[in-house]
């Protein structure tokens, strides 16, 4: 099983983070889990392939060529694809992995996030997604879609598209048994003809 985790790659954050990231990749690695990610040296995403790496589990590392810039990659991957684009490397992410962790980051772990929520809600795949809520950090986020749900922007079926969980060992256990959803907004609600035309 190999899973994605998105995450921050800055090297300033509180060290609360980076603690438990590495852990988060340590623990992968017991487990027999490869790590798929962005490719970052620094960060949440350092510190989860270093968790990986220094107990032996598999990494595969993801990066557009534009940032083959020293020391910014990760050097300990089994393997590392470089794409042309930032899209390109979020496919390939996305298509080699068996499931998703959101681990504390900024705009781009938020993107990461909703593109992957929103392909599983429009039916496009059926991956576990699960928000590793370090310290209560994506409290304020996950009260916000339950707000939208509230407001009727979004299907109340939605919230059972993705988990949240603040410990990593349930988490890994979650994501190991996870065996899919079937809510109404999993099921194809219109067909498109080739010429575009809709069918109720």
């Amino acid at each position: 099983m190999n899973i994605c985790v998105f995450g921050a790659s800055s090297d300033i954050i509180d060290e609360k983070y980076i603690n438990a990231s590495y852990e988060l990749g340590r623990a992968m690695a017991k487990r027999g889990i490869g790590l798929v990610f962005g490719g970052g040296n620094c960060g949440v995403m350092g510190a989860s392939a270093r968790g990986e790496f220094d107990n032996g589990g598999y990494i595969l590392g993801v990066a557009p060529t534009f940032m083959k810039i020293h020391n910014l990659l990760y050097d300990n991957c089994t393997k590392f694809k470089y794409t042309e684009t930032m899209a390109q490397r979020k496919t390939y992410m996305e298509d080699h992995s068996d499931a998703f962790i959101i681990a504390p980051g900024g705009v781009g772990t938020f993107e990461e996030f909703f593109e992957v929520y929103a392909l599983k809600q429009l039916g496009r795949h059926n991956k576990a997604i699960v928000i590793f809520n370090v310290d209560g950090y994506y409290d304020k986020l996950v009260d916000m879609i339950n707000h939208s749900v509230e407001e009727n922007f979004v299907k109340n079926d939605s919230l059972e598209l993705f988990a949240v969980f603040d410990e990593i060992e349930p988490m890994l256990d979650y994501l190991e048994h996870y065996e899919g959803v079937d809510t109404d907004m999993m099921k194809t609600r219109y067909a498109f003809l080739q010429d575009g035309e809709k069918i109720e």
